[in-house]
Order: structure tokens, then sequence, then C-alpha cells
């Protein structure tokens, strides 16, 4: 284990305090981050001063009352916030979620006693070093995620601990100890009495994680989200792991995760789940592109099929030979009437390109792969090629033409409904390498085609 060194703020701050004849110290995520070699994002700070006593002594321009009926004051220094609390315990949860009152107290060990998990329960300063009355430091060393005390107590106090517990272990990569774990599964259903908005948060925390799917517990989930059946859980597992980590691109996951549910049903969820109305959008696009609703990636619906417009082409798919890519270089701009046809790969991307940005496309690929991973080098062309696309400002669609409505209007094809459809035409013929995209080789093309 890693020795613990407090950033300049943290240390600056518990001198004074000391300094004042506060017992203060470090606390929760910041000393476990710091046991484990990674560094905080925030230092948490506990101690025996109460709020007005932290108010005073750092003065009211320094503070931010954050939550004075809690004990907890956010004390600004050297551009960051150092969230400030005094020792206590806590009263019944009666709603399950918020303590119905708090106690201050003199001792930081009766401060650790009602935390939820023992790798949360230590606190540190240099005078004292580490304080671990239950044990979180070799709970750390043989990566065990264990409640403090009665597990049953901690996740009666606040059900979003069941949740918590999964995320963090799936964080860390973490055993569950058995207890704990059995507790949580028994106790699930008090998950009704968390806002979705809690929930949401802690269940795209857990699937941001690396590897999440062995903490995507059957019975958890079936409280949160009752219409994912459990084969369809047990299917999307090695595909969320599959699909990259990370809140960036946590829409992918939570694709592969909602995969059966088609596109309304994954709308439908994440709406209850109060999901941002971004990530309901662009984790509905996904499942529509890869043709979710049976729970496997359909060959009939490959990557970028459009419903609309499949017919004679609902089955041309997106797989890319090692021939194509040899062409894209030579092909991926447009084509002069007469030379070899752009291969269908670039066409699918340059259209799905039109109706997306890049980032949208590379997550579609991100998600093929995942589904299908004996095709995960075909899938990385397809990134690597929409994103050349893109840099080079490869025409994909209608704003990219050399020629625009008003153009088309000027040459004598009359506005409405008809002028819109020659320039998709256009753009069509263009994408295809039918047609330069040059003015007047579009204009001439036009002619013809409102003419027709």
């Amino acid at each position: 284990m890693q020795n613990i060194r407090l950033d300049a703020g943290a240390a600056a701050l518990l001198a004074r305090l000391h300094g004042a004849g506060y017992a203060a110290y470090a606390v929760g995520g910041c000393v476990r981050d710091s046991l484990l070699g990674r560094t905080p994002q925030d230092w948490d700070l506990c101690t025996s001063a109460r709020p007005e006593q932290v108010l005073a002594l750092f003065g009211e321009g320094q503070c931010i009352p954050t939550g004075l009926q809690h004990g907890t004051v956010t004390i600004k220094y050297g551009g960051q916030l150092y969230e400030t609390t005094t020792f206590r315990t806590e009263g019944a949860y009666t709603d399950g979620r918020h303590p119905d009152e708090v106690h201050f107290v003199p001792d930081v060990r009766q401060d650790l006693a009602r935390r939820d998990f023992t790798i949360n329960a230590m606190a540190y300063n240099d005078a004292e070093g580490l304080i671990d009355p239950f044990g979180g430091q070799q709970d750390l060393q043989q990566g065990i995620l264990r409640a403090v005390g009665d597990p049953a107590t901690r996740f009666e106090e606040d059900a979003l601990r069941i949740l918590r517990l999964y995320r963090f272990a799936a964080r860390f990569g973490f055993a569950i100890d058995p207890p704990t774990g059995q507790t949580a599964r028994a106790l699930c259903a008090h998950l009704d009495c968390v806002s979705v908005e809690r929930i949401e948060e802690e269940l795209s925390k857990l699937l941001a994680a690396p590897a999440p799917a062995a903490y995507l517990d059957e019975k958890i989930l079936k409280v949160i989200i009752p219409e994912l059946s459990a084969p369809a859980l047990q299917a999307a597992k090695p595909v969320v792991d599959a699909c990259p980590a990370g809140t960036e691109d946590l829409p992918v996951r939570w694709a592969a995760l909602l995969m059966s549910l088609g596109e309304d049903g994954t709308r439908k969820a994440l709406k209850r789940l109060r999901c941002s109305n971004t990530c309901i959008e662009q984790t509905a696009v996904l499942v529509r592109e890869t043709g979710g609703g049976g729970g496997s990636f359909s060959e009939a619906h490959p990557l970028g099929w459009d419903p609309a417009a499949a017919g004679s082409r609902a089955g041309d798919g997106m797989a890319c030979s090692s021939s194509d890519r040899r062409q894209w270089r030579k092909q991926e701009a447009s084509a002069v009437p007469g030379q070899d046809a752009v291969p269908d790969t670039v066409i699918r991307i340059r259209k799905l390109l039109g109706r997306y940005d890049l980032h949208t496309v590379q997550r579609l690929a991100a998600l093929g792969a995942a589904m299908e991973p004996e095709r995960a080098a075909d899938f990385a062309a397809q990134a690597e090629l929409a994103a050349q696309l893109d840099a080079d400002g490869v025409c994909c669609r209608v704003s990219q033409l050399a020629v625009n409505g008003r153009d088309l209007m000027a040459a004598g094809i009359p506005a409405g409904p008809g002028l819109r459809r020659t320039l998709e035409a256009l753009l069509d013929a263009v994408i295809r390498g039918q047609l330069l995209n040059e003015r007047q080789c579009l204009l001439d093309a036009a002619g013809q085609i409102s003419a027709s």
C-alpha cells in the first residue's frame, strides 16, 4: 500500500484546524484512493469543530455553508473546494434516504462507524497517521468490498448503498464480501425508496467502469429495469464489457445493455430513469442503427441499416475486405464516371456521416465490434475511414454540395418538393461516385434529373 501524501490545500486546512485546537483528518475516498496509489479527485475533511466554529475560523468569505444542519461547510482554498464535516452520528432513516437527525460527536471513530463500506471508513492526518477501525486497509489489500458493521443496518439507512456496493466493486474490480452481497440482494426492493435521479447516477457510474458485467446483478437490475429479461441481461453482459469504458461513450454501454428492448423500449427505460435527453437520443440512435430488438446483431440489419431505404440494399452489409480497404484512399472522394465503383462500405459510411456526426459513427463501429468481435478489425477500419472522410471534408450531406437550392432555382428548377428531391439525388450520385462535386457538373445533372 502507498503512503498517503496530503495535497497542499488539505494539509494547510488541517494545520489551521489543529492550530486552533480541533481534531481534523482527511477522510473517505481521498484516503482510499491514496492508499491505492491513485490521485484523489477531491479531498474531504472531517473535524471536531462545529460548523459555526469552522465559519468563524476561516471567515464567511472563504466558506460556503453547504449543509450546516448536517455539519458540512465547504472551504475555498487555492482555487479548490474542500468539503469539511463535523464528526457526527446519525439517527434513523425513516424515508430510507436521509437521516432524521444528526448528532455531533467528539471522536472520529464514531463518525467512521456511520459510513457505508470499510474502504471508505478511514481517516488520516500526518500527526496520527491512518485511523482504520474497521479494517479498510486490509480489505483494500485483499480486494474486498465490505459493509461497515451490520450490512442490513447500512442498507436500510440508505438503500442507494446497494447500488454503490456494485459500483465501487466494479470500479476497482473487487470481490463483494458474501454477507454484504447477500444482504444487498435480499434488501434490493428498498431501492424503490430512492429517487430515480440517484439511481441513474450510480448505474451510469457502474456502467462506465472498466468491466462492469460481473456486477450487473440480475436481481438488482430487475428492480431498476424490470422489462430487461434475465436471458437478455446474460446475453448483453459480454457485449457491455467489450464496449469502450468511461463516461464519454456511456451511450454505447447503455445501448449494449438495453439492445433487446428495441428503440422504443430503450427510450422508455432511459426516460423513466431520468437520463438526459442527449443520452436518450444518442443511445436510441445506436440501438436503431444496429437493428436492436432481438438481442443479437442481425445480418438483416447491418450497421447503418436504414429501414426507410432498405429495399434491395437491406442485405449489402458493412463487411469490408482487404481489397475494399486498398481502394478507400483512391475512391473515398468522388469517382469520375467510368472508374471502378465506390466500395459499398465507403458509400455506407458516407451516408452515415450524412445523418450523424463523426462521434456517433465511431460509436456505432465500437458497438458493432463489441457485438461481433470476430469482425473487430473491420469495424476499426470503418471508424478510421469515417475519421478520414470527415477530416478531408468529403461530401456526405446536402449542405456540402457545390450547389444549393438557390443555384438550382436560378438554373430554372422550380421551388418545391421537387427541388429537394433533386438535391438529394445529386448527393446520392456524388456519394456513389457517379458525379463529381463540382458546380457545373451538378447543374448539368440537376437539369436532367428535374426533366425526368
